[in-house]
């Protein structure tokens, strides 16, 4: 358990584009004082030290942008795929801040539930608690139509890439709940913070 009075050292926050974790992420990080890093920002670190025939995995919307189009399915197994390929660059994040004690969120569309069952990081052990992780969902694809719109006005009306977020949030949300870590509905948005806050405090079930 860590010391520092949060009850955690790092905390993860999951979930689909456009689910609205990054709106929930900053305030909640910012409300206890602490750091937030972005996967997309990991990921492109990583883009910018490999090539496509090093990484194919991590590259592969930047080499193959038509593959968006490709039946939803198919395109939640290419987002399943880039999560383990980022995995270790993830894993050595979380190992630096728990070996530093400073307490981060890490925040992205990229982390896998299993993450937070783990308890070595790149060689780095943790203690119970000290790893903790929420994912956001938002099933409604007219609601994450809508959210795009909002944040992606000049892109117009994105209904596939709606219903590709909304199934790979529900891949997402299945895999924490059989880890027994907390799923946060996206609405009603007023109490969404609350219930953040309050998954994960309680930590895993």
């Amino acid at each position: 358990m860590s010391g520092n009075g949060l009850g955690w050292q790092v905390m993860l926050l999951g979930g689909a584009s456009g689910s609205g974790k990054t709106r929930l992420g900053y305030p909640f990080a910012q409300r206890h004082g602490v750091p937030v890093v972005e996967v997309d920002d990991i990921v492109e670190a990583v883009q910018a030290m490999t090539t496509p025939e090093q990484q194919p995995a991590l590259h592969h919307w930047t080499t193959r942008p038509e593959d968006a189009d490709l039946p939803v399915e198919r395109v939640v197994e290419l987002q399943l795929a880039i999560c383990e390929a980022v995995r270790p660059a993830v894993e050595a994040v979380i190992a630096n801040h728990l070996r530093t004690r400073v307490p981060v969120v890490i925040e992205g569309d990229y982390l896998l539930p299993a993450l937070a069952a783990q308890r070595s990081f790149a060689g780095v052990e943790a203690d119970a608690g000290e790893v903790r992780a929420a994912f956001v969902r938002e099933g409604d694809v007219d609601q994450l139509v809508r959210n795009y719109r909002d944040r992606e006005p000049e892109e117009g009306p994105q209904s596939h890439r709606a219903r590709v977020s909304a199934r790979y949030g529900d891949v997402l949300a299945e895999q924490a709940k059989a880890l027994g870590l907390p799923v946060i509905e996206a609405r009603p948005w007023a109490t969404a913070g609350e219930r953040l806050a309050a998954g994960v405090a309680a930590g895993p079930a």
